[in-house]
C-alpha cells in the first residue's frame, strides 16, 4: 500500500459568497492510496472557517503513513477505526482517506461502492441535488440561476440585509423548489419571521439560522417555524446528532467534517433512529468528493452536491449531475478517474 497527497487548486467559475465570506479558489487535497494496479481517491477541501489548511492535513497524513501504508484491512471501517487514534483531530484529513479507502475497495473487489452496501441508484430510489446560488446582486444570482435553467431545486444563499426581497425577485424566475441557508447569520425572531414569509415563497426548508452553538434557541425555533430548519455547522459529528434531536427537523452532514464515510453511514443510521430527516452536503469538492457523496444517496432524504459544478476545471471523472440527478459512471469503487495533471 502506497499513499500519495496531491494538493490541487480548483478555481471557481464565479466567486462564491455566503455569510461567512467569499471563495474565489478553493485549495483541496487529494488522497491516493495505490495497492498494484488499484488506485483509490478521496479529497477534503481546506477551510479557514473551521480551521483546516493544507498544511495541517498533509502534516496529519505524512505523520500516520507509517501506519497507513502497513495496516492490514479488508473493508474500510477497519483502517478508519485504525487510524482514528492518530487523526481525531484532523476529521477533514481522515475523511480524504476513507473516501479513498471506499475507492480502492470497491475497485479491488470489482464493484460500486452502493453495490456492496446493497443498495440501488435507480433515479426513483435517490433524491436530486439542489443547484446553489451564493450571495450577490440580485441581477447576478438570477443570471447564476439562468445558467442551469429547469433545475429542479435551487438551495439560496442567504445572510444578508434584505434576504427576503432577493427570495421574492428569484421566485419571478423560477418554479423550481426552493431551499435556503443563512449559514448562522439569523436571530431567533429573524427566523420564526422569516419562515412565515418563506412558507408562502414555497420554500421547503431553512438550513442553519442560528449560531452553531445556539443549541437552546432553537428549541423555539423549532416549535415555532412555519418551515423545516436544518443542521449544518451545529452537525459536525456523530456526537451531534442526538443534539440537534427536538431542536431541528433535518441533519446535513458533510463527510469532511465528521470524517468521511464511515462515520456518515452511521450518523445517519441513528438520524433514522431519532427521527430526524437526513440531508448530505459538499464543501465545493471536485468530482472525487462528489463521487463519495453519491454512494450515499438512496440513504438520503436530501443532498446538496453540486460542488464540481461550480467549478471553472475539474481535477477528476466520475459521477455528475444530470438536471439535478447523479449520474453514475461504468467504473468501481467511488467511480473516480483521477486526470492526471
Amino acid at each position: 500500500m502506497k499513499l500519495l497527497l496531491h494538493e490541487v487548486r480548483l478555481p471557481l467559475r464565479h466567486v462564491f459568497t455566503i455569510a461567512h465570506g467569499q471563495t474565489v479558489v478553493q485549495d483541496s487535497l487529494i488522497v491516493e492510496l495505490r495497492d498494484g494496479p488499484y488506485r483509490g481517491f478521496g479529497e477534503a477541501t481546506a477551510s479557514n472557517y473551521y480551521g483546516v489548511s493544507m498544511a495541517s492535513m498533509r502534516q496529519a497524513l505524512q505523520a500516520a503513513r507509517a501506519q497507513i501504508e502497513s495496516v492490514s484491512w479488508e473493508e474500510p471501517a477497519e483502517l478508519w477505526e485504525a487510524l482514528f487514534p492518530a487523526l481525531a483531530d484532523n476529521r477533514f484529513a481522515l475523511c480524504a482517506l476513507d473516501q479513498a479507502a471506499h475507492d480502492l475497495w470497491g475497485k479491488r473487489l470489482g464493484a460500486p461502492v452502493w453495490r456492496l452496501w446493497g443498495l440501488d441508484v435507480s433515479r426513483d430510489r435517490i433524491p436530486v441535488s439542489n443547484y446553489t446560488i451564493g450571495i450577490d446582486s440580485v441581477e447576478q444570482m438570477i443570471a447564476k440561476m439562468a445558467e442551469v435553467p429547469g433545475w429542479p431545486v435551487y438551495k439560496i444563499k442567504l445572510g444578508t440585509d434584505h434576504d427576503l426581497e432577493i427570495v421574492r425577485k428569484l421566485r419571478q424566475h423560477a418554479s423550481a423548489v426552493f431551499r435556503v441557508d443563512a449559514n448562522t447569520a439569523w436571530t431567533v425572531e429573524q427566523t420564526i419571521a422569516n419562515a412565515r414569509e418563506l412558507a408562502q415563497l414555497d420554500v421547503e426548508l431553512i438550513e442553519q439560522p442560528l449560531p452553531a452553538d445556539a443549541l437552546d434557541p432553537m428549541q423555539r425555533v423549532f416549535d415555532e417555524s412555519a418551515l423545516p430548519v436544518a443542521a449544518d455547522e451545529s452537525c459536525l459529528v456523530e456526537e451531534d446528532v442526538e443534539r440537534c434531536h427536538g431542536r431541528f427537523h433535518i441533519v446535513n452532514i458533510k463527510l469532511v467534517k465528521c470524517g468521511g464515510l464511515t462515520p456518515a453511514r452511521r450518523m445517519i443510521d441513528r438520524a433514522r433512529e431519532l427521527g430526524l430527516q437526513v440531508m448530505v452536503g459538499c464543501m465545493t469538492e471536485s468530482t472525487v468528493g462528489i463521487s463519495a457523496i453519491a454512494q450515499l444517496l438512496p440513504l438520503l432524504d436530501y443532498v446538496d452536491m453540486d460542488g464540481a459544478m461550480l467549478l471553472a476545471r475539474d481535477v477528476a471523472e466520475g459521477v455528475r449531475l444530470d438536471a439535478g440527478y447523479a449520474v453514475f459512471p461504468n467504473e468501481n469503487g467511488c467511480g473516480v478517474r483521477w486526470l492526471e495533471p
